[in-house]
């Protein structure tokens, strides 16, 4: 068994549930539900753990291979009298240039890729249709709103009749084994409070716009059928995954929230990011709580074939402690830094295609936090296959020697940032509609 997995299955159960109860996590106390609930989401992100990280980054480069050369050879597929769809990466291909997607959406459950593979959220489980944007009653939601649909008990997946704003009046927490799938109409969560995906598994949040996201007072807010408790102030994280495991956002777009985009903290593992649009932000993507949170050591993240864009500062993402797969996403002239951690996290940035701002005091895509460098040279961040424009440069550390050479040379021969633009060209919430290939 690697070190890392030894380490998790021996360190982490104590040490994430310790650090639960230390740090402030937004309820004024855990009660016995949540104490249950707290445990039992540790030994779900544990079983999630993969102990050999670097089969599932072989894996993936796999797919992605196969995703390029099917491309390449029929590279526009023709569906329903000529229609042409092109779906790029693997996770896409799985699903968008099928003709019938619209009437078999549950399909998607099958797609996840990456750290988060196997995540199905509300698949086996009934239709939901929202029909109501409004969010008045945190304790009682109405029957037909988001907010009713995501305590539930059961297995839902989560579609909506028609394009609408939802304007959260308090974070939106959600249940066990969901998926909120905003495919074939425009649904906006913005300007009130965000998705709060905490002590649960098997969550997809797919093909919706997350915007204008705001701190929000707190307050007594039920977060299953049969139980409710009180909330301290929201960050006002656009999406926040606390506690969780089997994770996938995909076809998300992000931008103004008031705290991060996306962060994933306290012992969350095997999760996916893909496929994302990012704008508009300082403090992007936070993996990871903070230095002394040692649970962190299981987290395990793909962050693959997103676009970070226009008016992003920086943390794109910052990692602590895991073991995270940066691949083939596209950075364009962040202010500050790209890629960021502290506390040994393992970074592998891999088919990446990085544009530089023209400030020349911020080329450098990397960036150590609170560490001197005799600390930091040890920790294993590597770049492969990385596209470096406009001055763009890359810090590498750490010793890779015991990385298995069958994966080494497969990951030089892994396509190249140069294959970015065609790799996430459909970044963001995609405007489909039922009758044609999204």
């Amino acid at each position: 068994m690697p070190f890392l997995g030894l380490l998790a299955f021996v360190v982490v159960v104590p040490t994430v549930l310790a650090g639960t109860y230390r740090q402030d996590i937004g309820i004024a106390h855990l009660d016995r539900f949540l104490q249950e609930r707290a445990y039992n989401a540790t030994k779900f992100a544990v079983e999630a753990y993969n102990r050999n990280p670097e089969s599932a980054i072989l894996k993936f480069n796999e797919q992605i291979q196969e995703s390029l050369e099917a491309t390449n050879n029929s590279t526009r597929r023709k569906l329903n009298g000529g229609e042409r769809c092109m779906a790029t990466n693997p996770i896409d291909r799985c699903w968008r240039c099928k003709s019938g997607w619209a009437k078999n959406r549950q399909a998607l459950g099958e797609c996840a890729r990456g750290f988060g593979e196997g995540t199905t959220g509300g698949m086996g489980g009934c239709m939901y249709v929202v029909t109501d944007a409004s969010d008045d009653d945190m304790l009682n939601p109405k029957k037909g709103t988001l907010r009713h649909a995501v305590i539930q008990d059961k297995p839902l997946w989560i579609i909506f009749k028609r394009s609408m704003i939802i304007t959260l009046k308090q974070e939106l927490i959600m249940n066990h084994d969901k998926t909120i799938d905003g495919r074939g109409v425009q649904v906006h969560i913005a300007y009130g409070a965000g998705i709060t995906i905490q002590f649960v598994h098997n969550i997809i949040i797919h093909g919706i716009r997350i915007h204008h996201i705001v701190p929000k007072s707190g307050g007594m807010i039920r977060d299953s059928l049969g139980h409710y408790g009180f909330r301290t102030v929201s960050d006002g994280d656009g999406i926040s995954i606390f506690g969780a495991s089997r994770v996938w956002v995909d076809h998300v777009s992000l931008d103004h929230c008031s705290d991060g985009l996306i962060d994933a903290i306290m012992a969350s593992s095997a999760l996916t990011i893909s496929n994302c649009k990012f704008n508009h932000h300082n403090d992007v993507m936070l993996l990871g709580a903070n230095d002394n949170h040692r649970g962190d050591v299981i987290m395990q993240v793909t962050v693959a074939f997103n676009r970070f864009g226009k008016g992003l500062v920086q943390r794109m993402p910052t990692c602590r402690w895991g073991f995270f797969h940066v691949v083939n996403n596209d950075y364009n002239k962040w202010e500050k830094y790209a890629i960021g951690g502290s506390r040994n996290p393992i970074i592998i940035s891999q088919g990446n295609r990085f544009r530089a701002p023209d400030n020349v005091h911020a080329k450098e895509v990397t960036h150590r936090d609170h560490y001197p460098r005799h600390v930091w040279k040890r920790w294993k961040w590597r770049s492969v296959n990385d596209l470096f424009l406009n001055g763009a440069f890359f810090v590498a550390s750490g010793d890779h020697s015991e990385i298995d050479q069958n994966l080494k040379k497969y990951m030089v021969q892994a396509k190249d940032g140069s294959a970015v633009g065609q790799l996430t060209r459909y970044a963001g919430m995609l405007r489909c509609t039922h009758a044609r290939p999204c």
